[in-house]
């Protein structure tokens, strides 16, 4: 294959290739030993290197140089381990580029020619493999040469799919095409000689609606922070809003939350996303929440076939869906049948004779003698196949595990040892850990109340394990269960006790979960228990607030298995810990299951059943809650009417989603709402949350604030009872205002759970699983920028008071060293540092974001207000070690708005005082590569000094000596200035070398180098005047004794503190380390002078005064930038990757 071409000093390094072809330019070699079969030491070298090492570290035994004549520096362009590709290559090398090398006469031509055509060749195999993926190869790979055309970003920039398409400004339509990449969206028209252009990166979309307007039925409508564009006449809008809102949605979670949100491992490298993918990725989505399955499942197959349902009689038409794990299988209508068959279960799977009356059947048989019939598989063999494979390997990994327990002696319920050799302490140890672990329900032995067998709750118990028990015969039993409209309605009633904790474990498929993984709960326990976290704090704090009022968390029994299996979970999964609400969760579970079964239905619930739910911004439930929203806006339209702002509902209802109703309803009543959550997932919440809202909405409707509301929604909560709940009712919180004069019908006491969810069920259950998804895909676009607003605001918030840049030019700074970082994240070489490529929303406000020495110093160049042509990237890195205080090589915004305000707004000597520290350690080190002329040995100024100013007036030393001291006093008097250690004279060198760079190109240039050299020559006389005197060691004149007085004074003067660039310590410490290099560096030139001479003699200097103390403007900086970073650093970035 083709290589960018690498670059090679030693054609035959070791004499490890041999050629086997050449000519002037080319040489095609052979690795040494390869294919050698006699037994030669080369050969068996080489063989043995194949052999250990992998297949990323091995070398190709075949390689294509370029080659320049004369020349030790060769570059190769193609390998390969197959020599027919390789002959290949070299075929095309010799027939089109051999013959045009002889008319260049510059050998570098010739290296930059074939280079350029090489990288054509990679470029052109790159759109090939990108077309082969798409249903159109060729027609995708016009598209593709369109946007590289059009847009000018650089080539890894993914292009995913196109669509033909309108997009209207104002009420004129705009007909074009609109490509969809992997970070961007972008739209190009030309129609009637007038071009349309833009492109938005994913990263600014705030919003996506299906809107409907006078002139278009349906239309796409895109919000950013800026602006809003709408969409229209796709071919399919239904799939282009669908594919725009997945692209959103994949970039804002890599960028925004890759830590707390978890991506499949196929998006989470951006160059595998393809429409095909985003496919394939949305099917999953919706197969993992409709089964609730674990959320590393990869989809394997998809298929339309009949299962054989016994209890109705006929074969139901779905669809099966494969996984790594499980056989899933849907009916065509959601909910009407579905049926969950882990691999674990299954015994074999065969195929049947096919019939006409059952054609294409497959017998999948499970434990428990049971067999299920599939038929109408279009794709039989391949099916099987695949599943007997994975089936099979399934098999050996639990024999293997069962194999290596078996060795152990056998324990009744737990092991918490593996490891065969076991001594007396062990078994002490092991029995009285084993002691402490609960192996049954907490409801076995406690109880609100005990019932009495004679009455109603007794006799209702019955009756409900008995429609269980006539149910399992026809429907099933265990985790394969079929799961029908039948079961709903079981559920609903409420499961009965006796068999809550069972079902629980199988509507989760939690059971089968367990079983896979004996001991490993245990083996949590031991690890953990004993060790002290932040999460372990938390759990100890909230442990007795978990259901107090019950007694089986009023003793120390229940209360030690719930710190087992809190702190179990926050061992295994230390990115989520603990959070709020787990607690109360958890004492139900296990109230109804045993502790090990309490365990596993939690790790479903907070991994599976309720996705980024648990963790340290909730943004699962927010999520969740943004969806909720339009819910209620959809199927509670009145409602919405009476209240459009629906956030504060959407706060109430957030502990609803989060405790599953458990902290707001009694205990009975929610602990219904949890049987038709394990049945139904999260739709159960929103159905029932939504029956609350259209249950309450007359009172709602008429509620004068939000606290009103709030006492709605409790009051209501509170009076939900079980139906056979004794305790009397509490009357509604309102029911007292509604006086017999205002002609209201008396309020209903109480409302019985059951009523409540039947309601639900009745009213809003044809809310699907693939609606809510879908939901959830646009909305958390708009969760996680409002976070990103959050986030600003706080940082902006932070920053404010250190800085004097008005809010509107800080908020734009932001923006643009946000967007510096997120261009690297798009674009990068691979060499990004890891804090840059993982965005971590628990560091402080301002460090969120950070900008390494490359983002930096494409930020300099836009934003700083002095130029300094070629020495320009010299002093923007020595910019960025000045303000990397931590030397962690990054920058937080705090440190990059300092040092902007410094630039901009402060006054001149601070200005200067930057300029000053750029030319000292740590800024300026001694192995930095200066090439400057003027870069020399000490200047020697013996003689008297005079410098003709452009006025012709004469001033001597004396007289300007005199002026500098009289500022030194004025400048000691402010108490403004820091300590700073002394510059040498290399250091001076340098420092007048930017000043010059710096006054380059502007008006009163001639002026300004005037009046810099009359200040070089003055510093230099400074320094000479303080050289002799440390040289004579006896008291110089009254003028120099007073200056090094002044230089004193200033060392003794303010320590304020500057916010930008160094605390107290840090400054004291570089005084120190400055003071000791001043040192050394006198020891062999005894030149110096302080920061205090610089500066004075720069203020006798009113030209330069004039040039530092000018305002500059800030906004017109940051517009111009806002316009030419994003291009620019594209371009930039397309030139790295063209030359590299």
């Amino acid at each position: 294959m083709w290589l960018n071409p690498e670059e090679v000093l030693l054609k035959n390094a070791l004499k490890l290739w041999v050629t086997e072809k050449s000519n002037e330019f080319f040489l095609l070699q052979r690795r040494r030993g390869h294919g050698d079969t006699g037994g030669k030491f080369t050969g068996l070298l080489v063989g043995a290197l194949d052999s250990v090492l992998d297949s990323n570290a091995r070398v190709t035994p075949f390689r294509i140089l370029l080659q320049m004549p004369g020349s030790q520096v060769s570059w190769t362009i193609a390998c390969g381990a197959a020599v027919g590709e390789m002959n290949r290559h070299w075929d095309w090398l010799v027939q089109n580029l051999l013959h045009s090398l002889s008319v260049f006469e510059n050998k570098e031509d010739v290296a930059s020619f074939v280079k350029g055509k090489v990288k054509g060749l990679i470029a052109e195999e790159v759109r090939g493999r990108q077309a082969a993926q798409e249903e159109e190869p060729e027609k995708f790979r016009e598209a593709l040469l369109k946007f590289e055309l059009c847009f000018g970003l650089p080539s890894s920039e993914k292009l995913v799919t196109t669509y033909s398409c309108c997009c209207w400004k104002g009420r004129v339509p705009r007909q074009g095409w609109l490509y969809l990449s992997i970070n961007h969206m972008a739209f190009y028209s030309f129609l009637l000689g007038k071009e349309v252009k833009f492109v938005i990166p994913w990263a600014e979309v705030t919003r996506l609606e299906r809107v409907s307007t006078g002139l278009m039925t349906d239309m796409v409508r895109v919000m950013t922070r800026r602006c809003q564009l709408d969409f229209s006449m796709f071919l399919s809008l239904d799939e282009a809003f669908g594919v725009i809102g997945q692209l959103a949605d994949i970039a804002l979670r890599r960028l925004l939350d890759s830590e707390g949100l978890e991506l499949d491992r196929v998006l989470q490298q951006s160059s595998n996303i393809t429409k095909r993918v985003l496919e394939e990725q949305a099917l999953r989505t919706y197969v993992l929440a409709l089964f609730r399955l674990p959320r590393g499942e990869r989809l394997q197959e998809v298929a339309l076939c009949s299962v054989w349902t016994p209890h109705a009689r006929c074969h139901t038409t779905g669809t099966l869906f494969t996984t790594d794990s499980y056989l899933c299988f849907a009916s065509r209508e959601e909910g009407h049948c579905s049926l969950l068959i882990p691999l674990s279960e299954v015994i074999s799977i065969e195929k049947a004779e096919s019939t006409s009356l059952l054609p294409n059947p497959v017998i999948v048989s499970v434990r428990g003698k049971k067999a299920f019939q599939l038929i109408e598989l279009q794709d039989r063999d391949s099916l099987v196949n695949g599943l007997t494979s994975r089936l099979r390997a399934l098999q050996w990994k639990h024999s293997m595990f069962r194999s290596k327990k078996s060795l152990t002696s056998s324990s009744p319920y737990y092991t918490f040892c593996y490891d065969t050799m076991y001594c007396d302490g062990e078994d002490i140890e092991e029995r009285a850990l084993r002691q402490t672990v609960n192996t049954e329900a907490l409801m076995a032995c406690y109880h609100h109340s005990q019932p009495d067998p004679n009455n109603s709750t007794a006799t209702m118990e019955q009756v409900k394990e008995r429609l269980w028990e006539d149910h399992f015969p026809e429907y099933g039993r265990g985790v394969h269960m079929f799961r029908t409209e039948k079961i709903q309605k079981l559920v609903a009633m409420g499961i009965p006790e006796s068999l809550r904790g069972e079902l629980w474990m199988t509507f989760s498929d939690a059971s089968s979960e367990l079983a896979s993984h004996p001991g490993y709960y245990s083996g949590l326990v031991t690890e953990s228990m004993g060790q002290s976290s932040l999460a372990t704090e938390e759990i100890e704090r909230d442990l007795h607030r978990s259901l107090p009022d019950h007694p089986a968390f009023q003793n120390v029994k229940g209360i030690a298995a719930l710190r087992r299996v809190l702190t179990a979970y926050a061992h295994r999964n230390p990115k989520i810990g603990y959070c709020q609400s787990m607690n109360i969760l958890a004492s139900v579970l296990l109230l109804y299951t045993k502790e090990e079964e309490a365990f596993s239905l939690l790790v479903a619930v907070c991994e599976r059943m309720l996705p980024d739910y648990f963790n340290r911004r909730v943004i699962g439930a927010q999520v969740d809650q943004s969806v909720f929203e339009e819910l209620i806006r959809d199927r509670l339209p009145e409602l919405a009417e009476h209240i459009p702002d629906l956030s504060p509902l959407s706060s109430i209802s957030l502990s609803w989603f989060l405790t599953l109703f458990l902290s707001v309803l009694p205990f009975r009543s929610a602990v219904c709402v949890v049987d038709c959550f394990f049945f139904h997932g999260i739709k159960a919440i929103f159905q029932l949350g939504l029956a609350v809202l259209d249950a309450n909405a007359t009172a709602l409707c008429a509620s004068a604030d939000d606290s009103q509301a709030l006492m709605i929604l409790t009051g209501f909560l509170d009076q939900v009872k079980y139906d056979e709940d004794p305790s009397p009712p509490t009357p509604h919180p309102l029911s007292s205002q509604s006086g017999e004069e205002e002609g209201r019908p008396p309020v209903k006491q109480h409302t019985l759970i059951t009523d409540l969810i039947a309601d639900s069920y009745e009213k809003f259950g044809d809310l699907t699983v693939r609606q809510i998804e879908k939901l959830r895909c646009r909305h958390r676009i708009q969760v996680l920028q409002a976070h990103e607003d959050t986030t600003k605001e706080n940082a902006l918030r932070v920053v404010t008071p250190d800085v004097s840049l008005s809010p509107e030019n800080l908020a734009d700074v932001y923006d643009l060293f946000k967007t510096e970082h997120f261009i690297n994240l798009y674009w990068g070489d691979g060499g990004t540092t890891l804090a840059l490529q993982h965005h971590d929303p628990g560091r402080p406000y301002v460090e969120q974001y950070r900008v390494d020495r490359v983002q930096f110093k494409s930020l300099y160049m836009l934003l700083v207000p002095w130029l300094c042509g070629f020495h320009t990237d010299t002093v923007a890195h020595r910019t960025f070690t000045l303000l990397d205080q931590d030397r962690d090589s990054l920058i937080t915004f705090r440190e990059f708005a300092g040092w902007l305000d410094t630039l901009y707004f402060e006054e001149l000597n601070e200005k200067v005082r930057l300029l000053y520290r750029l030319h000292i350690p740590p800024a300026l080190t001694e192995s930095e590569d200066d090439p400057s002329p003027l870069k020399s040995p000490q200047l020697s100024t013996t003689g008297p000094l005079h410098v003709e100013p452009p006025n012709g007036e004469m001033r001597d030393f004396q007289e300007q000596l005199k002026q500098m001291l009289k500022d030194l006093a004025k400048e000691k008097e402010k108490d403004v200035e820091q300590p700073v250690p002394p510059m040498n004279q290399r250091e001076f060198i340098q420092f007048c070398k930017t000043l010059y760079s710096m006054f380059h190109g502007n008006p009163d240039e001639n002026e300004l180098f005037q009046a810099i050299a009359t200040v070089t020559s003055l510093v230099l006389q400074i320094g000479e005047v303080g050289h002799r005197s440390r040289c004579s060691g006896s008291e110089v004149n009254s003028e120099g004794g007073a200056g090094d007085e002044v230089e004193d004074d200033h060392r003794e003067g303010s320590q304020e503190e500057h916010p930008v660039f160094s605390t107290k310590e840090e400054e004291e410490g570089e005084r120190k380390e400055g003071t000791s290099k001043s040192s050394g560096s006198e020891s062999q030139s005894e030149w110096a002078v302080s920061y205090a001479q610089i500066l004075a003699s720069l203020l006798t200097e009113q030209q330069l005064v004039n040039f530092f103390e000018k305002p500059m403007d800030l906004s017109a900086k940051v517009a111009e930038a806002k316009v030419k970073q994003y291009h620019e650093r594209a371009g930039l970035l397309m030139l790295q990757q063209g030359t590299s």
